[in-house]
């Protein structure tokens, strides 16, 4: 099949997956790969693809979008997260490249909102992430968070950005944090790192220093000290649970 093929991997995504998938209904196919939802995530996505696969297990980020990249037919790949949406402009430069084909990946910028706000410092942009390929020329990283698109060609850059609704609330922010902190630590562990607490404190106290100092969180105003203190707590946990991990080994 020609055209493009739209992989979304997810879990319990109803809140964020109609609009997602809403931002690519003109694709030419949509695949759908969930890991046992247990809201109204499948049955909103047959809503708009009936390339809806289920997978009980969780074999991390990196495996699992590789599950849905075996299912895609399109001479082209757009991997999006659920939580992410594709505005018309990105999609007149997607269909533009396709056209043209002189590239075997493309970069786009990412721009993500935290609590309401869409960052624009912080670290958080121009946040370039890989998500469109010809199909055969890269495959993910099998990391279990974190993932790298690995490409095996020439790479360009997009203009036009791609939206990521990361984090609505609080809530969110402190259950994104708990899953990826240790997912974070369990990937450690099995490299072989070692933490102690002292370091995970300093750790986390370099990150917010990093966040917010060094990288103009200041500029994104309360949502930037915000961020700046989550993303200390996310590092200071992520070392503190690879120190149990490591202690209970």
């Amino acid at each position: 099949m020609k055209g493009l093929s739209v992989i979304i991997i997810a879990k319990n995504e109803e809140q964020n997956i109609r609009a997602c998938l809403e931002s690519v209904a003109w694709a030419d196919e949509i695949v759908v790969v969930d890991s046992g939802s247990a809201d109204a995530t499948c049955a909103i996505a047959r809503e708009f693809t009936e390339h809806v696969q289920v997978h009980a297990d969780w074999p991390g980020f990196g495996p699992q979008k590789n599950r849905a990249l075996d299912y895609a037919n399109g001479e082209w790949v757009l991997s999006l997260d659920a939580d992410e949406r594709v505005t018309p402009e990105l999609r007149e430069e997607i269909e533009a490249v396709m056209r043209a084909g002189t590239q075997d990946a493309y970069d786009m910028p990412r721009l993500s909102n935290y609590c309401g706000r869409f960052m624009r410092h912080s670290g958080w942009y121009p946040d370039y992430v890989t998500r469109l390929f010809r199909r055969g020329s890269a495959r993910f990283s099998d990391d279990l968070v974190h993932e790298r698109l690995l490409v095996a060609g020439s790479i360009g850059k997009f203009q036009n950005e791609l939206l990521h609704y990361s984090f609505d609330n609080m809530e969110a922010v402190l259950r994104k944090m708990d899953m990826y902190s240790t997912a974070g630590a369990q990937k450690m562990h099995q490299q072989g790192q070692r933490a102690t607490l002292l370091g995970a404190v300093l750790r986390g106290l370099w990150s917010f220093v990093r966040t917010y100092l060094l990288r103009g969180g200041f500029l994104d105003g309360r949502e930037g000290f915000m961020l700046a203190v989550s993303n200390a707590e996310g590092t200071y946990y992520r070392y503190v649970k690879l120190m149990l991990l490591n202690k209970k080994a």
